[in-house]
């Protein structure tokens, strides 16, 4: 990040987040690139960012669509995307009152993994006068969403496709349970590709070929081609990349593009130093991968963020020759960047020729 921590960053208030533009688009043309080499789709998931500016870059970048996993997201990022998947079950007639109110214009996808789900968003979707897209969500591994036979898969799709209002469109998964680098794939990758032939075969025997097989992560990115049958992937993480990302592979530091602003606020206490960005900055989420911590200090990778409090983030100083001052100023890179964005106001761009101000327009739970 090429923003030094002075002059016009000097006189921002701290903790605030702080982002690369010129990374930001690298890292969406890198991901675009791959992606039409293999022959499939990408359609970036928005938690990451939340912003319709940087779903502007990913779609300028070639992105097919958007994947959103909240009402409010789709709600935002439908002023600027025509094709959006919900990659999360809808329920209840708040929620899909608010998705059929979307344009007409916007062709909307859900994945679902019961048939609850499924009659109350087709029986919204005829209220409504629209038709809606269905995946069927296929638990690949990760043992947290999505039906867990091949027999469960094709009944419910059956059931999608003779719904009204409702569009059976085909199957989604999610492999975030494979958290190692890309060289250490092999034999996660393996027992996820024989599920998913598994369940192929049976829809194909079905007669419910899926015309959309979405999948993916970011741990797996550059391995998605070899995913069976699958036609897009989903991967957002990789937009700004964070900790985890750096430590599996599958970015390097140069493409970090997303980081929160801190001042150290005290050096009392022997061994450490203590900034401004607590648990409402970087978001108490532990390090996936071997170190510990919350974060670390990107002008000194050598030291983490050992602790957290809600207002207090407490450096690690034991292994490096760094001796902060009161009032200094670093950026932390954090564990998980999608947690730590929906924590902030706004974020500050750097364009190369100035910071600007951007709103995270679709920041919330809702």
């Amino acid at each position: 990040m090429r923003r030094a921590l002075s002059g016009d960053m000097g006189r921002e208030e701290t903790p605030v987040a702080l982002v690369d533009l010129e990374r930001v688009k690298a890292n969406a043309g890198r991901v675009a690139d791959y992606c039409r080499a293999h022959g499939i789709a990408w359609r970036p998931h928005v938690k990451t960012h939340k912003s319709l500016q940087i779903a502007s870059v990913q779609l300028a970048a070639g992105a097919a669509g958007l994947t959103v996993a909240t009402p409010r997201e789709a709600e935002v990022m439908a002023t600027i995307c025509d094709d959006i998947l919900l990659a999360y079950p809808p329920l209840g007639p708040s929620k899909l009152d608010r998705l059929m109110a979307l344009s007409a214009q916007v062709d909307l996808t859900v994945g679902l993994d019961s048939r609850r789900a499924l009659d109350e968003l087709a029986a919204a979707a005829t209220s409504a006068g629209r038709r809606v897209g269905v995946l069927v969500e296929i638990d690949v591994g990760l043992g947290r969403m999505g039906v867990t036979t091949s027999g469960e898969a094709a009944a419910l799709a059956s059931l999608a496709a003779a719904a009204e209002g409702v569009e059976y469109r085909g199957i989604m998964f999610y492999p975030g349970h494979i958290r190692t680098p890309a060289e250490e794939q092999d034999e996660a990758l393996g027992v996820l590709g024989k599920r998913l032939l598994e369940v192929l075969e049976v829809l194909r025997r079905d007669g419910l070929e899926p015309s959309i097989v979405s999948g993916g992560s970011s741990p797996t990115l550059w391995r998605s081609h070899e995913m069976p049958g699958i036609t897009e992937v989903r991967a957002g993480t990789v937009i700004y990349n964070d900790r985890d990302m750096l430590a599996m592979g599958v970015c390097g530091s140069e493409d970090l593009a997303y980081a929160v602003v801190g001042t150290v606020v005290s050096t009392a206490v022997p061994g450490q130093a203590v900034l401004d960005t607590g648990s409402k900055a970087l978001a108490k989420e532990s390090f996936r991968s071997m170190g510990g911590g919350f974060g670390f200090v990107l002008e000194h990778p050598e030291v983490p963020v050992r602790s957290l409090s809600e207002e207090h983030g407490v450096l690690d100083l034991s292994r490096t020759d760094w001796a902060p001052e009161v009032g200094e100023r670093v950026r932390v890179v954090p564990n998980h960047v999608c947690v730590s964005v929906n924590l902030q106001d706004r974020c500050l761009v750097d364009t190369g020729s100035g910071l600007e101000a951007w709103p995270i327009q679709a920041r919330g739970r809702t």
